[in-house]
């Protein structure tokens, strides 16, 4: 019963429609919610409350009640042991943050914690950038001894909803040696790779998705790895030009455009902090 010119719906509702009240693969519930605002819009005129309506962003709780879904943001600022990661599920990519963190073992010998509901694949890549780790970790400033007495723990937020692949295993290593060495993780920085014992960076899949999701959370710079670079043809130009994209083919690359040069606070500092966690000082 509308005429044309009577609604008016904004791009900025379109795009939130989109984002947040109707991810899917495809537009049936967006043509649902479209309607929904078409029939509460003519109820409007039809009663003579208006002559025509124009919806924007702000305006579709009005209409269509609270959010459904949300989006995956870049960090607010550099932390240690978080990294910024992406993922992809049937209907498009988002990013998620990995979380590492040290633990004093004490009586325990677990070495190894994974939370998150990870997956036998993802669970297997954490393991292999946990054993990375250790083995390089004199030339990463980890002191001699320092597993015997700690434990890693590593999670992955948003845990109500399953995770699998290898592609966050650069994510958790850089994760994991951000936690042990106190050095910041670069916040506008997101990455995606499978990692190897030997550190190396092999390709993954969906990255185009992978880089609508970081463009999408303002995300500067993405690493992924360099035989991905294939797969830069079908990622619109809008984000090739806005992100920064860095083809990596081992976990050094990662590290050195990953993390901040420089511990952001002193050993006493970390002991004070965590006092199981760094030595004192010779």
């Amino acid at each position: 019963g509308l005429e044309n010119g009577r609604l008016i719906l904004t791009d900025a509702a379109l795009k939130d429609m989109v984002r947040r009240y109707t991810r899917e693969a495809g537009v049936r519930n967006l043509e649902r919610e479209i309607g929904t605002i078409c029939r509460k819009v003519a109820r409007q005129i039809a009663e003579h409350k208006a002559e025509t309506v124009t919806v924007d962003a702000a305006d579709l709780s009005t209409y269509l009640g609270p959010e459904k879904f949300d989006f995956g943001l870049a960090e607010e600022e550099d932390q240690v042991g978080a990294v910024t990661g992406v993922s992809v599920s049937e209907s498009g990519g988002d990013v998620l943050t990995v979380e590492a963190t040290i633990m004093d073992q004490g009586s325990k010998t677990e070495e190894f914690v994974l939370t998150g509901q990870i997956q036998k694949v993802m669970e297997e890549s954490a393991r292999a950038a946990l054993s990375y780790v250790r083995a390089h970790q004199a030339e990463l400033g980890v002191p001699k001894g320092f597993f015997k007495d700690h434990a890693m723990h590593i999670h992955v937020p948003a845990g109500a909803i399953p995770k699998d692949g290898p592609s966050a295993g650069v994510t958790m290593a850089t994760a994991i040696v951000s936690a042990l060495t106190g050095r910041r993780v670069r916040r506008e920085v997101a990455m995606t790779g499978e990692i190897t014992l030997r550190g190396r960076v092999l390709p993954i899949g969906g990255v185009k998705e992978k880089l609508l999701a970081a463009h999408r959370a303002g995300i500067k710079t993405f690493i992924l790895p360099e035989k991905n670079k294939k797969d830069l043809v079908d990622v619109p130009k809008e984000v090739t030009d806005t992100v920064d994209i860095k083809p990596v083919s081992n976990i050094e690359e990662v590290l050195k455009l990953a993390l901040l040069p420089g511990p952001s606070i002193t050993p006493a500092q970390i002991e004070a902090a965590r006092p199981s966690m760094v030595p004192p000082p010779n």
